[in-house]
């Protein structure tokens, strides 16, 4: 670092976080509610163990007019479907965060993370166990949408949509892979019979993406559009899977799949984007500790563009217009729910800080070069402000401080449980509630939503305002991971 630059004395302002008056975070709590907030996502029947009582089984008969058992995973965010898409993505992300930080976790935080994961790959299992094909969603969005009702009651068509060799999904397979993966990664001590299973799922899941390329957008366009249609193409999904298939079985035969597809696959493009549609900057980062650990240096590249990305993230350093920062401290991006690019922005910084930090690395940045702590400082920052470190002084996350969320875009959430209204909710009759003012009845505890509506930190806690007021596994599963860090190392 040079002291005397003008850009590095900008990096060291901005990454400082806010000021002495700062609140102190409890990560720990934190890092509960975090996982927590999975079991109000849960699909089918639900265990002894629910905490959030308030939700009930649901969608016990998902697949079964096609002869399958699609029962259980993930409902995305506040509607009523099963996306495979971003429930893979999820899976993925949160068994990254157990890989990586599992062990700054407590040993009920890592069992309940554990369960977590369990849950999507459970799922993911039975929407693989058919050879040559993948179910990718169950329910009808459109319909669904259209309805504000609970789980426990919905009525709107399960309808299944698979890809196969007629009809490929290299992007959603990939990603399924790469779950699956990254999952026995998490269980090859604690169940190494289910590791192995998902291990051999993961192959052979991987094998059908690649031989059968396309993207699931383009074969089921009307059923996974707008939703989730795959704007960055399958290409980076197929590096993705392969990346987490070398990292579990340790075969030569995917880096040598890695390294003469990187090209052909794009390895480089859009470095600045992460998420459940966009895989490339993951990849870099991903790829990158063992070339940090002096092993595979004929991947340099991939440190290069993980270079570049982390570069990009930093105030002061970044050349990228796309990467801005709001008054408030706030990592923002174009487009609906910030929240998801902070997190597993944040995510990539953290984890890359540790990799440099065991290879005794920085990141060059043009005139600067930035160390590993000041990319912690970068990812604090951001986990700070959605716990309260901002200007409205609220946090983003329901459950968590004095002032959060209250009317958050959630159908179970913001309609009376089961329990407190026996009688049923047809499509339409929740509508009311949908519109209310009124706080949501039941605390989906540790939501995180997808944050303020534009870079002037302004939030509207208003239901309706979906793209603002709705929280998704995919903010949260990175998130696990940030919390996990900050819970044992709490000054960064």
């Amino acid at each position: 670092m040079t002291p005397t630059s003008p850009s590095a004395i900008a990096v060291l302002v901005i990454l400082s976080g806010v000021s002495a008056a700062s609140i102190r975070h409890d990560y720990s709590d934190a890092l509960h509610k975090s996982i927590l907030f999975f079991e109000g996502q849960r699909s089918g029947r639900l265990p002894p163990s629910q905490r959030l009582s308030w939700r009930r089984d649901s969608a016990l008969h998902d697949g079964a007019l096609d002869g399958v058992d699609l029962t259980g995973g993930y409902y995305d965010a506040g509607d009523n479907v099963k996306f495979g898409f971003p429930m893979a993505f999820t899976a993925t992300l949160l068994s990254w965060s157990v890989i990586d930080f599992g062990r700054a976790m407590t040993a009920s935080h890592l069992a309940d993370a554990h369960d977590a994961v369990r849950w999507a790959t459970d799922y993911l299992l039975k929407a693989t166990a058919v050879p040559g094909v993948v179910y990718v969603q169950v329910g009808d969005a459109f319909l669904d949408h259209s309805c504000w009702e609970r789980p426990e009651d919905m009525d709107t068509p399960r309808t299944v949509y698979k890809v196969d060799s007629s009809q490929p999904g290299s992007d959603v397979a990939g990603e399924t892979a790469a779950a699956l993966a990254a999952a026995a990664i998490v269980f090859r001590v604690r169940d190494p019979e289910y590791s192995g299973r998902l291990l051999r799922r993961a192959v052979e899941v991987f094998e059908f993406a690649d031989r059968h390329r396309g993207a699931y957008s383009s074969s089921l366009h009307d059923a996974v559009c707008p939703c989730y249609c795959d704007f960055s193409g399958y290409k980076d999904e197929l590096l993705w899977g392969a990346a987490w298939l070398h990292k579990a079985t340790r075969r030569r035969l995917y880096r040598e799949y890695i390294k003469r597809n990187e090209a052909v696959l794009g390895a480089g493009d859009t470095v600045q984007e992460f998420g459940w549609d966009n895989k490339h900057a993951g990849i870099n980062v991903l790829i990158s500790k063992e070339v940090l650990m002096g092993k595979n240096e004929y991947l340099q590249s991939f440190k290069q563009n993980a270079d570049e990305f982390i570069c990009s993230l930093l105030p002061g350093a970044s050349t990228h217009p796309e990467i801005r920062y709001s008054p408030g401290g706030l990592l923002f991006k174009e487009g609906g729910s910030n929240m998801q690019h902070v997190t597993s922005l944040s995510f990539l910084l953290l984890a890359y800080s540790n990799y440099l930090s065991h290879a005794d690395g920085h990141v060059p940045c043009g005139a600067i070069s930035a160390s590993p702590a000041e990319l912690r400082r970068a990812a604090k920052r951001q986990v700070d402000y959605i716990l309260g470190d901002n200007p409205l002084g609220m946090s983003y996350m329901v459950g968590y401080g004095e002032k959060y969320p209250r009317r958050i875009h959630h159908r179970g959430s913001s309609l009376p449980s089961v329990e407190a209204h026996p009688g049923r909710f047809g499509c339409k009759t929740g509508s009311s509630y949908y519109l209310s003012h009124n706080p949501n009845p039941n605390l989906l505890v540790g939501a995180v939503v997808g944050g303020p509506s534009n870079i002037s930190d302004v939030f509207p806690d208003a239901r309706p305002i979906f793209q603002q007021s709705e929280p998704t596994t995919y903010i949260n599963a990175p998130l696990v991971g940030l919390l996990a860090f900050f819970s044992a190392h709490p000054n960064g």
